[in-house]
């Protein structure tokens, strides 16, 4: 038998909770969900209204992986979904993590959560701008940091704040929050972007994605702003050997950054910088905070 947890009036069933899903740390999916649980109200605020895509790893993340964005089959009724573009000629349905339900009822079958840069309501008007740093071995984080402060100058040029967080795997993501314009026209000044920074960093950055060219450099992954793409959502947990997450840092942890080890973040390290620093990304979601795409 299952025990059945009551969330929000709400019946859930919860599996296999002794189960270890991070052998390195020995972290069950009991203490994922208890991790879920206790970040709800930072983490909801960047799933809400957004359409999710998940990478389900339910045996950990040495074992099977799969992305989907359909909604799983025995979906609750109870759990919001949306219609959404997909291409051209047919749209799809995606769930919506609304509330803490269906937050607990998705953790239960162990995801990552992933999500673009738009709201359901309105497909393809992004409301934030995404470059996502990733290095190539044997750069690491810390060669992200120079790039990343580099862009927070140009970006700050150009009228836009940008917001950092860990990409929870090797990289870093920066954000700016902006009033709703279409995914292609961020896309191409996201690309415009990446091309400046690789000419102004030629020894570090990169804004191809080319594999021949990428060991020791950063590349400047524009590519997520697109309308079709996603990014891990901030304070997801991530599938990879530790429970790692995808964590908003400061300006000052950036700028500070000499070891890899110094911005690697796990589930209980992230309720202490909660009450610490609240949600740092909570200027994303402000849309006092927005501003207008620059025009070139």
């Amino acid at each position: 038998m299952s025990p059945i947890t009551e969330v929000e009036g709400r019946r859930l069933p919860l599996t296999h909770l002794d189960k270890v899903l991070y052998p390195a740390t020995g972290t069950t999916k009991g203490e994922v969900l208890h991790y879920y649980a206790g970040t709800a109200g930072a983490l909801l605020t960047h799933l809400y209204g957004r359409p999710v895509s998940f990478l389900r790893y339910p045996d950990g993340p040495a074992g099977q992986r799969f992305f989907t964005k359909n909604v799983p089959p025995g979906t609750p009724s109870w759990v919001h979904t949306a219609e959404v573009p997909r291409s051209r000629t047919r749209d799809a349905r995606q769930v919506l993590v609304q509330d803490l339900s269906s937050l607990m009822w998705a953790a239960n079958l162990v995801v990552e959560f992933h999500t673009p840069q738009w709201q359901a309501d309105a497909p393809a008007l992004a409301d934030r701008l995404i470059l996502d740093l990733d290095p190539g071995d044997p750069a690491t984080v810390v060669e992200c940091c120079t790039v990343a402060r580099w862009l927070r100058q140009r970006l700050s040029a150009d009228g836009l704040t940008a917001y950092a967080k860990t990409s929870g795997s090797k990289g870093l993501h920066l954000l700016a929050p902006l009033e709703p314009t279409p995914s292609d026209e961020v896309s191409a000044y996201a690309r415009t972007l990446a091309i400046e920074a690789e000419a102004a960093l030629p020894e570090l950055a990169l804004h191809r994605m080319k594999r021949a060219l990428r060991p020791g450099k950063v590349f400047v992954d524009h590519s997520q702003n697109a309308a079709a793409k996603t990014t891990a959502t901030p304070y997801t947990v991530r599938a990879q050997a530790e429970p790692t997450v995808s964590t908003p840092v400061t300006w000052e942890e950036v700028e500070g950054c000499t070891d890899p080890a110094g911005l690697v973040f796990r589930i209980d390290d992230i309720g202490p910088r909660l009450g610490q620093y609240g949600d740092l990304l909570g200027p994303l979601i402000n849309r006092n905070r927005a501003r207008p795409l620059p025009r070139t």
